[in-house]
């Protein structure tokens, strides 16, 4: 259990250096230098991945189903895709289409997992309660993960920070989850394991009505509660993936470990998709774009960096009043999304309490 924590609090570590190490690049290089972060650490991992990290096969395992892997982007990529162009251009037909086919192709891939004696995904895992609740779980991590672009948004709009002082920023509330992760196992030795995660997530959900709270570019109540949001959020992202490694049989490790992985990359994804969807859509209602001509008036709409942009070609009144206006629709949709993350922090406990058996 200690030693699947440490994993994932490396995982949190990286996302802790990555924001900082961004801004960095951002404040001293071109936009597109921040995609060369992942260069140096793939050539490590290409060099003393073979040597360091010892391989196991199953000597049981079928083919990869390349019909599968299409049919699982084909899922995720129009309905991600759909709900990002809904949020920002309203129902369209292609939006609407794409939604639908990426709903159309998740339904085709179960149903093909279904009838396959070597599936891409193993749905048998999910017929034990424990590690289909720990993965959904996980999901719920990625969900509420999305909080953060707002947050991000925040900082370089209203508080008017640089994006290397906004990933400082951001660095107590990462080192906090890293913290409360491995403070997790421990408390499962005490308490039991229901406990321990939906304890945390009653915590989790003070620090995002904190977050609901923030104003006036202040920063000292908006790192205090995401700090306490990511103590509470600690133990079940930590947990969860120590439930679905020990619920799944020996000889299905490493696709629980996989499912586990892909389950909090798939919440994060829809997570931006879909609370980004409602964020956007306030912001786009909140900026006071009268008066401003079409061009100008769907950039402020669009993005806070588009409604900066027009501003500084508008006359100071006319630009203040502009930002005002988009600086109050940045934090609104803070608040927002703050309150949504709070919901998803209660259910996810109510989850806990039901799915999980009280072990510890």
């Amino acid at each position: 259990a200690q030693a699947i924590t440490i994993w994932m609090c490396c995982f949190m570590g990286g996302a802790a250096l990555g924001p900082v190490v961004g801004g960095v690049l951002l404040e001293n290089f071109w936009w597109g230098a921040v995609f060369l972060m992942g260069v140096p650490v793939m050539g490590l991992l290409l060099v003393l991945g073979p040597r360091m990290l010892p391989e196991q096969r199953d000597p049981a395992a079928g083919r990869l189903d390349l019909p599968s892997v299409a049919l699982s982007l084909a899922a995720v990529l129009p309905f991600v895709y759909g709900l990002k162009s809904l949020s920002r251009n309203g129902f369209g037909v292609v939006a609407v289409l794409a939604t639908l086919a990426g709903i159309g192709c998740a339904i085709a891939f179960v149903t093909r997992q279904r009838r396959l004696d070597t599936p891409l995904l193993d749905l048998r895992l999910f017929g034990n309660r424990t590690f289909a609740t720990a993965l959904t779980m996980t999901v719920f991590a990625g969900l509420i993960g999305a909080n953060q672009l707002f947050v991000s948004m925040y900082l370089q709009s209203v508080a008017g920070l640089s994006p290397a002082a906004a990933g400082m920023w951001l660095l107590p509330s990462t080192v906090a989850m890293v913290v409360s992760m491995q403070l997790g196992p421990k408390l499962a030795r005490v308490v039991p394991t229901t406990v321990a995660i939906a304890g945390g997530l009653v915590v989790s959900a003070i620090g995002f009505l904190l977050l609901t709270q923030v104003s006036g570019g202040g920063l000292g109540l908006l790192v205090t509660g995401l700090v306490v949001a990511n103590l509470g959020l600690g133990p079940m992202a930590g947990l969860c993936a120590v439930l679905a490694m020990q619920s799944a049989p020996p000889e299905r490790a490493g696709s629980a470990g996989a499912l586990s992985s892909t389950a909090g990359e798939l919440g994060l994804a829809l997570g931006v998709a879909m609370v980004g969807m409602v964020g956007t859509a306030l912001y786009s209602g909140g900026v006071t774009v009268s008066g401003l001509p079409a061009a100008s008036a769907d950039l402020a709409r669009e993005s806070v960096g588009g409604a900066i942009a027009v501003a500084d070609s508008l006359s100071p009144v006319d630009g203040a009043r502009l930002l005002d206006s988009a600086f109050a629709a940045i934090t609104d949709s803070l608040h927002v999304s703050a309150a949504i993350c709070t919901g998803l922090v209660l259910l996810a406990g109510v989850l806990a309490v039901l799915g999980l058996r009280a072990r510890r």
